[in-house]
């Protein structure tokens, strides 16, 4: 694997300096620095092993389940759809660069109809000049594009309804104070929305401007993402009972017993809630957990130790598409400097933090071409070197993506496992007793990273055999526009609480 130190002819006398120059700087040879780095990454992917990391995460959630003001926190959701519910819903789903608007139809699993359809949608986009917008007047550009969104629908579904349900997905923090309500906390990423009404209602930030349109709608539920994926998918799937958003970034919400998390997590619910629920919704912001339980190589601790919030998020820094690319990305500069990677070069921009894309090397990992083409033009596209990389140096970087990605696999599979293993207890199961479970998944990682849902999968079904469950038993399954359809669901779900 070692590669071709000389591509292009040269003087005799230049040739001899740089092989001269290449023995004295790369003291190890690209097979050795790729054995070190194999080992390193699948040692821990041990059934055995991971069965011990899965228990570390364990004794982490233990103590945040009683008091944690940032992870494991109880939602106002307490019921899951039973799939048969029916009706038209107005979703919405506002994120960091688009907000959506679709009318759904629930048609609750009649013959010969789609369980859920989106009849109409709208996408607008949420460039610099919207999120410049301050306060009460980014609200009534919602509104306005609510007007455009019903008046584009099909007359005879608007025509029939006095007041559509709406759901709201809210890519961004608030405070929830019911099911159909928060307040309003600092959004970040460079929006203005909050100016001049931080800790207001976002229901009725809304709601104002619609009303002043004369709008036929009405806010019954607001969602966070990981909530309207795991409510999407058991509209669909009775057995679901979590949700995997692994994309950008990372999270699980779980269904659980009330009872698995202290009752001072409920400061401030209504008794009439206190009283019916049995379970509830929890985010468990999944990603702050794992410090000292997940091992760690140099590379690793590289990426935390010059983060601006070093371990803030240990497990979004080892599995999720913010994080994938830069792991590689910092094997990638210490092989160039130490085994001769890319004949010594560092590649345009590789230098810089964050710059290689983890759709990069999705993109590479997925070439199939007997030359490996695609994936050398990819790379000299976004990086490129002097002279065309070889094809040993392009395997390499193929060969280390599929190492991080498979790590990552195997880690997310332990994550849902310790979670799986937390809720079996609350519910007074066993694992062999425990029967089917499935999980909502969404996230361009957990969708479209090559084999990443599959490698995931098989962790899972090892871990479940080695907990006494059957193969299976935890099943991934995605959720197509979960944002939309969870809130779309998550509206059906609250009528009649």
């Amino acid at each position: 694997m070692i590669p071709s130190l000389i591509h292009t002819v040269l003087p005799l006398t230049s040739r001899k300096r740089n092989m001269r120059e290449a023995l004295r700087t790369y003291d190890r040879t690209m097979d050795d620095f790729l054995r070190e780095t194999q080992q390193l990454l699948e040692d821990p992917l041990d059934t055995a092993r991971l069965q011990q990391i899965s228990a570390g995460l364990q004794a982490q959630f233990a103590p945040k389940l009683q008091a944690s003001d940032i992870c494991m926190l109880p939602s106002y959701n307490h019921k899951l759809p039973t799939g048969l519910e029916k009706g038209t819903y107005l979703a919405l789903d506002v994120g960091g660069s688009t907000f959506r608007i679709a009318l759904v139809e629930l048609n609750g699993k009649q013959p010969g109809a789609k369980n859920m359809r989106i009849v109409n949608m709208k996408s607008f986009k949420i460039d610099e000049k919207v999120r410049q917008r301050r306060g009460t007047d980014f609200f009534d550009w919602m509104a306005e594009k609510i007007e455009i969104a019903l008046a584009e629908a099909p007359p005879q579904k608007v025509d029939n309804m006095d007041s559509f349900p709406m759901g709201l997905s809210w890519s961004f923090p608030i405070e929830q104070t019911s099911s159909r309500s928060g307040n309003l906390l600092d959004m970040g990423k460079g929006f203005h929305a909050t100016d001049g009404v931080l800790g207001q209602d976002l229901s009725k930030l809304i709601m104002a401007p619609c009303r002043k349109r004369n709008l036929p709608v009405h806010m019954d539920s607001i969602v966070n993402d990981s909530s309207a994926t795991l409510l999407s998918r058991a509209y669909e799937d009775p057995s679901t009972r979590f949700a995997v958003i692994l994309g950008t970034g990372f999270n699980i919400s779980v269904h659980l017993p009330v009872s698995s998390l202290a009752s001072t997590k409920y400061k401030g619910y209504p008794r009439k809630w206190l009283d019916e629920a049995t379970h509830v919704l929890v985010n468990t912001e999944c990603s702050m957990f794992g410090k000292n339980v997940f091992p760690t190589t140099r590379w690793d601790d590289q990426l935390n130790a010059t983060h601006m919030r070093p371990d803030f998020q240990p497990f979004e820094h080892m599995i999720s598409g913010r994080y994938l690319g830069e792991i590689v990305r910092l094997i990638i500069v210490e092989a160039v400097r130490t085994a001769g990677l890319f004949s010594g070069e560092i590649p345009a921009k590789m230098n810089e933090p964050y710059s290689l894309d983890t759709g990069t090397i999705a993109a590479m990992e997925m070439d199939g071409s007997k030359h490996l083409t695609n994936a050398t033009a990819l790379l000299q596209s976004k990086h490129p070197l002097s002279k065309l990389p070889s094809y040993n140096d392009i395997q390499f970087v193929r060969q280390i993506s599929q190492l991080i990605s498979h790590r990552a696999a195997g880690f997310l599979a332990t994550g849902i496992h310790a979670l799986w293993v937390l809720r079996t207890t609350a519910e007074g199961l066993t694992p062999a007793s425990a029967g089917r479970m499935s999980i909502g998944c969404n996230g361009s990682v957990i969708e479209k990273y090559p084999l990443f849902k599959e490698l995931c999968q098989e962790h899972l079904n090892e871990l479940a055999i080695a907990s006494g469950a059957e193969s299976g038993s935890i099943k991934l399954e995605i959720a197509v526009e979960s944002a939309i359809f969870g809130a779309a669901v998550s509206v059906c779900s609250l009528e009649g609480q």
